[in-house]
Order: C-alpha cells, then sequence, then structure tokens
C-alpha cells in the first residue's frame, strides 16, 4: 500500500502544474509552493532557535489551534512558531493577518519522501502539532524516526473513518503521534478499541478561541449606532440554501435589524438576496448612515466572529451544503444559535451536544426555523437558552492550558 500511495502522489505531483491553468484554487495551490524550499531556508536563517510547528488543514484548523499557539508566544516568547497550511482557503487570510503570535506562515509540500525530508531538514522543529486531522503518513512517520516530539490536538474521530475500518498503512498514522489529545469520550473509546493508549481527553480548544473573542471583540461603532435598542439577528457564513428559508423569516419581521455575513464574497447571490428582501438594505462597504435600513449586508471579510457580540440570535450557514460552520462563535457570546439540518452528524459533535444543552437549534426547513424563532422570542426560553450556552462554554475552557502544561515540560 506504501508503494501505491507513492505512486499516487508522483502522479498528482506531475499532473498539479497543469490541472491549476484550469481552476484558481489549485493555482493558489501551485504558486504558493514555488520556491517553498528558498522560503524556509531564509525563514529559518532569520529566525533561529527552538522551534514549534504547528500544521493545519484550513482555517478552522487554525482557529483551534490559536489558543496553543497563543499560550507558546505568552510563556515562551523566545520561541519561534511555524503554521503550515495545505489549503489556500486557509493560508491566503492567515498570512493576510500579519497574527503578532506568528513567525512564518508557509504552505505544506505534498507528502513524497525527498520533499518530507528536505522540509524537516531545513526547518528542524523541536515540537510538531498537528490539528485534528489532515495526517500525511510520510511525514508523521520521518517525525516520528526523528524522534521530535509529535503530537494531535483538538482530535474527534468518528466510527467511519478509515483508521477505525482498516489496519496498517491506513490505521498506522496514528501510532507515530506521542500523544493525542481528544475532544470528547468517544474519540477516547475509538482510540481504545484499536490498541492506541496515548491519549487524553482536554476538550474543545476552540472554547478557548471563542471566549478570548467574546473577551475582547473588535469594535464596529457604526454599527452599534446602526442598531440602536433594536433586536438584531446574526447571519453567518450563510449560502444559498440558507437564504432560501432565511428570507421569508426577514420579511416577516421587520422589527429586527439584521446582519448577513454571506460565507463567499461574491457579489451576485447578495444582489439577488437584496432584490427578494422586502425591508431597505444596504451593503456594509457601500453603507450610506443617512438613509433608513433594517438589513445590513456585511460584504468584507474578518468581522463575522465580532459580529456576534451584537446577536439576540445567531444563525450559522452551511449546514444544508458544503458542511456547518462555526456555531461556537455566536454560543462564546451567550447567543442561541440555529442551524440547518446536519447530513453528518459525527463530522460536526458541537452541533448536536449544542442541541442537548439547549442553546442550538437545529431546522430543516422554513416552517422549523418559524417554530424555533417564535420560541425564543419567549423571554424565559430565551434567557434559559442564553444560560445553557454560557455554561456550556465556561465548562470547557481551560483545553489549550491542559495541553500547553503537558508539551511545554520537554523544553
Amino acid at each position: 500500500m506504501v508503494w501505491i500511495y507513492r505512486l499516487v502522489l508522483w502522479i498528482v505531483d506531475g499532473l498539479l502544474p497543469f490541472a491549476s491553468l484550469f481552476s484558481p484554487r489549485l493555482a493558489l495551490f501551485v504558486k504558493g509552493r514555488k520556491d517553498l524550499f528558498g522560503k524556509l531556508s531564509d525563514f529559518r536563517k532569520s529566525h533561529d532557535g527552538k522551534l514549534v510547528w504547528f500544521h493545519v488543514a484550513s482555517l478552522g484548523e487554525f482557529e483551534q489551534a490559536k489558543p496553543l499557539i497563543h499560550l507558546w508566544k505568552q510563556k515562551k516568547p523566545e520561541t519561534r512558531i511555524l503554521v503550515s497550511f495545505f489549503s489556500p482557503s486557509g493560508y491566503e487570510p492567515v498570512i493576510k493577518r500579519q497574527d503578532q503570535d506568528l513567525d512564518g506562515v508557509v504552505y505544506l509540500p505534498l507528502d513524497r519522501v525527498g520533499y518530507v525530508r528536505k522540509f524537516l531538514e531545513i526547518l528542524r522543529p523541536d515540537i510538531v502539532f498537528f490539528v485534528k486531522y489532515d495526517l500525511w503518513f510520510n511525514f508523521l512517520k520521518e517525525i516520528a524516526y526523528r524522534q521530535i516530539p509529535l503530537y494531535l490536538i483538538s482530535a474527534s474521530f468518528r466510527e467511519d473513518q478509515v483508521f477505525f475500518k482498516r489496519r496498517g498503512f491506513f490505521r498506522k498514522p496514528l501510532f507515530f503521534f506521542d500523544q493525542i489529545f481528544t475532544q470528547n469520550e468517544k474519540s477516547d473509546k475509538l482510540l481504545s478499541q484499536i490498541g492506541f493508549s496515548r491519549y487524553t481527553k482536554v476538550g474543545d480548544t476552540r472554547f478557548d478561541r471563542v471566549a478570548a473573542t467574546a473577551n475582547s471583540p473588535k469594535a464596529f461603532p457604526q454599527i452599534r449606532t446602526w442598531i440602536g435598542e433594536k433586536k438584531t439577528i446574526v447571519l453567518g457564513s450563510v449560502w444559498e440554501e440558507d437564504m432560501e428559508i432565511l428570507i421569508p423569516l426577514i420579511n416577516s419581521h421587520p422589527d429586527y435589524s439584521w446582519l448577513i455575513a454571506p460565507h463567499s464574497m461574491n457579489p451576485e447571490p447578495m444582489e439577488k438576496w437584496k432584490a427578494k428582501i422586502i425591508l431597505p438594505s444596504q451593503f456594509y462597504t457601500g453603507w450610506d448612515s443617512t438613509k433608513s435600513s433594517s438589513v445590513l449586508f456585511v460584504n468584507t471579510i474578518g468581522m463575522l466572529s465580532s459580529l456576534y457580540q451584537f446577536a439576540h440570535v445567531a444563525y450559522v450557514g452551511g449546514a444544508f451544503g458544503a458542511g456547518l460552520h462555526n456555531i461556537l462563535e455566536p454560543i462564546g457570546f451567550g447567543v442561541p444559535v440555529i442551524f440547518g439540518k446536519v447530513r453528518k452528524a459525527g463530522k460536526f459533535p458541537e452541533a448536536m451536544e449544542a442541541v442537548e444543552k439547549g442553546c442550538g437549534f437545529e431546522v430543516k426547513d422554513h416552517k422549523e426555523l418559524e417554530v424555533v424563532f417564535e420560541s425564543l422570542a419567549s423571554s424565559e426560553y430565551y434567557s434559559q437558552s442564553q444560560k445553557a450556552a454560557k455554561e456550556w462554554v465556561k465548562s470547557n475552557l481551560g483545553a489549550a492550558e491542559k495541553i500547553y502544561e503537558l508539551t511545554s515540560k520537554l523544553q
């Protein structure tokens, strides 16, 4: 199986430049890896000393790593922090942020043995964290062979994952880790069933992240003035499928203010949604504050996580299509959150737990959405949901601190 894997990677590596001509996403994938090893050499020359390397698949996993990254920088500021991304959808926004906790941001090369060895020889990391998944066989094998401390954090496993269905090559990546830090007991049980015992349940580091954001959100005084005393509904990371059930809700509730932050900044669907909404609407980038409006389309990135500070209720999109987005962001503010029917509940355990706790509400259509919305209009029901959100977050804080304490001792 290892030889088949190597052959597939060799073929993919050869085809990528051609395929990138037809895909903007793949074009970014290829362009970002151009002269990667030269960039890594320059980075290491200008950032010597002990290095902690975090690998994440994309933006969501970076948000899970961020509390632990911050702790490393806060408690050991002399430590160098490098984050690698596999996906352009994570790399591109993070590279623009100029995050003060990061010394470097790079793409991960393809998992070919030659690339892996060169990557590690240049970087010489002292400790390595992989986040949640995106487990590359050759990278993990070589890190373990070099006896570099290797950890998996924010692990959340499901029975249908290949690790638990197939042995050998497919399961081996888990056994390269020195320790796996899990989010829940279900993950512990699955690891135990395959004979892996080096695990510790610490919870989801995203709770630390959302709590930090809720404690110090970005200030948007213009939006605060626009809202005034009106209750506001924040619609975050919404897609077309979400807006199909949300637009009738918006049109039937003119007494609320509505903040709409789409998943995509493509203006075409936003213009279409605006035309279907009967309430006066504006776009954030061309906002005329002298004109009255009840709906504001936030057509710029980097604002959503802090917009939930204004929410009375939030709706988080994606469940009807690509996958549910981060419902913990509004919950971090103690805000009840509504979302679509989740197709694969195992992929989003926080969704089902939010429902069980009483601060999350799953709906399959507009009719169910209306029922939930009206239920939350009851002050008593709303207060119970709000309290449940706050207690859930509070009970899950500290995962990053636990991981730091257990792994920093090696430094």
